[in-house]
C-alpha cells in the first residue's frame, strides 16, 4: 500500500527534479549585467573587468548593459522587477542601497526587499578637481571663491544622488557655501567637460579619472580619503586642505541578483565573484586604474549596508536634499 505521505513526498521529489537540474545545468544562457551608469565609467569598467573573469569560468557571455540615469533607480527598477533565475545581475553599491531612499520619498525598487546580495567588488576613492587651467590654486581657494561668490560655481558629477554628488555637497555645507550642481549621465561626460574647460570642478572617482588626474588634463586638489592615496601622494586629503575633522567619502559597489533567486545559483556566483578579484589581471588592472578591490559575500554585503547606513543617513538627511 502506498500512503498519502509517500505519495505526497514522491510528488514534492518529482516537483523539484527538474529546478535540481536546472541549478546543476545553470547558466545555459548569457547572463545580463545591468549597469546603471553609462560606459565608459568607473562603474562599468569594474562591471566589464569582474564580468569578463566570471564569464570565463561560467562558460557563458556576461552582456554589460548600461541603464543610466535617476541616481542608478532606472538601472534596479530594471534588476528588481526581472526574473528571479539567475540570469540578471545589478551593480548595487551605496547610492542605490543606503542614498537613494533618503533622497526620494518613492523609489521603484525596494532597497531592503528586492535584490539578493551577492558579493562586494570594490571601493573608488573620491578626489576634488578643477579644470586644469582654472584661476583655482588649492580647495581653499576654491571655497574662498565660492563664498565670495555663492552659486555661481558650477560642479558637475555623474548623476544626482551619486557619491560623487553627495561628497561635494557635503564640502559645501561644511564649510558654508554654495555650489551650483550639474548632474551628467555618468563621470565620462563630466571628465571630458572639464577636460574642455567648460566645467569648474568635480568630484571624480580615481577609477574614471586616474590617467587625467596624473597626467595633469584634471587638476586635482584634495582627495576624500582619510590617508593620501598612493597614486596621488602630493595631494592632500579634504581634512587637510580644509580642515574639516574626520571627513571621508567612498563610492562602492557589489553586485546584487532580484530577491528570490535561487540559494544554489546565489552562492554560485558569490564564489565566481570572490575568484574573479583574487584573479591576478583583474586585480592588477583595478590597482592600476585606483581601485581598491572589496571582498566579502552575502553577509559582508549585507553588515556594510547597515554599518553605511548609520553613517550616512543623518548626513544625507541633514543636507536636506529632496530629489522628487
Amino acid at each position: 500500500m502506498i500512503t498519502r505521505r509517500t505519495a505526497l513526498g514522491a510528488g514534492l521529489a518529482a516537483a523539484t527534479l527538474p529546478l535540481r537540474e536546472a541549478l546543476a545545468a545553470y547558466p545555459e544562457r548569457p547572463i545580463r549585467w545591468i549597469v546603471g551608469y553609462a560606459a565608459g565609467g568607473g562603474t562599468d569598467i569594474l562591471a566589464r573587468l569582474v564580468g569578463g573573469s566570471m564569464s570565463a569560468r561560467l562558460g557563458q557571455p556576461i552582456v554589460i548593459e548600461n541603464r543610466p540615469g535617476a541616481a542608478t533607480a532606472i538601472g534596479a527598477e530594471a534588476a528588481a522587477k526581472a526574473a528571479p533565475d539567475g540570469y540578471t545581475l545589478f551593480t548595487a553599491g551605496n547610492e542605490t542601497l543606503v542614498f537613494n531612499p533618503n533622497l526620494y520619498r518613492r523609489l521603484p525598487y525596494d532597497p531592503a526587499k528586492d535584490f539578493a546580495p551577492i558579493g562586494l567588488m570594490a571601493r573608488f576613492h573620491l578626489v576634488l578637481t578643477a579644470r586644469k587651467d582654472s584661476d583655482v590654486r588649492d580647495a581653499r581657494d576654491l571655497v574662498e571663491r565660492a563664498r565670495a561668490r555663492p552659486g555661481t560655481i558650477s560642479y558637475g558629477s555623474p548623476g544626482v544622488g551619486s557619491p560623487h554628488h553627495l561628497a561635494m555637497e557635503r564640502v559645501a555645507r561644511e564649510t558654508g557655501v554654495t555650489l551650483n550642481h550639474v548632474p551628467y549621465r555618468g563621470m565620462a561626460p563630466v571628465l571630458n567637460d572639464l577636460m574642455a574647460d567648460t566645467l569648474e570642478c568635480a568630484v571624480v572617482d580615481a577609477a574614471a579619472g586616474g590617467e587625467t588626474l596624473r597626467s595633469g588634463r584634471v587638476r586635482p586638489l584634495a582627495v576624500c580619503a582619510p590617508a593620501r592615496l598612493s597614486s596621488l601622494p602630493d595631494v592632500p586629503t579634504v581634512t587637510e586642505a580644509l580642515g574639516l575633522p574626520r571627513f571621508e567619502a567612498y563610492a562602492w559597489q557589489g553586485v546584487v541578483a532580484p530577491a528570490r533567486t535561487p540559494d544554489a545559483v546565489i552562492v554560485r556566483l558569490s564564489r565566481e565573484v570572490a575568484a574573479a578579484l583574487q584573479d591576478p589581471t583583474v586585480r592588477n588592472r583595478m590597482l592600476e586604474i585606483g581601485l581598491e578591490p572589496l571582498t566579502g559575500g552575502p553577509a559582508e554585503y549585507a553588515r556594510l549596508i547597515a554599518d553605511e547606513q548609520a553613517v550616512w543617513d543623518p548626513v544625507v538627511k541633514g543636507l536636506n536634499i529632496s530629489l522628487d
